[in-house]
């Protein structure tokens, strides 16, 4: 049953990007298909942490990753290179989870 979701999902995924090849390029030159395009992976991006840092399992549970993020975001704001964001992150968290 596994492999049958892991074909089916490499087929649909091979056809989403041969759909996307197959479109006409006027098609893709018009700005509100651009400005979609640009916005759609930051939009997904946000989805993607949203979950990760507020669901545990099917509840909403605000907890230590809460923290790290917004000590992550502080970071960002100061410019703070990827890796010293990351380790912000990661104290801050620990710091609310050893409290």
């Amino acid at each position: 049953m596994i492999w049958v979701a892991i074909l089916v999902g490499g087929v649909g995924c091979y056809a989403l990007k041969l759909i996307g090849l197959s479109l006409p390029a006027r098609l893709l030159d018009r700005p509100s298909v651009q400005r979609v395009a640009d916005l759609l992976p930051v939009a997904l991006l946000s989805a993607l942490i949203a979950v990760q840092v507020l669901a545990s399992g099917n509840a909403l549970e605000v907890d230590a990753r809460l923290v790290g993020l917004m000590a992550a975001v502080v970071a960002l704001l100061l410019r703070a290179p990827f890796l010293v964001v990351v380790a912000v992150a990661a104290a801050a968290a620990a710091l609310v989870r050893l409290l």
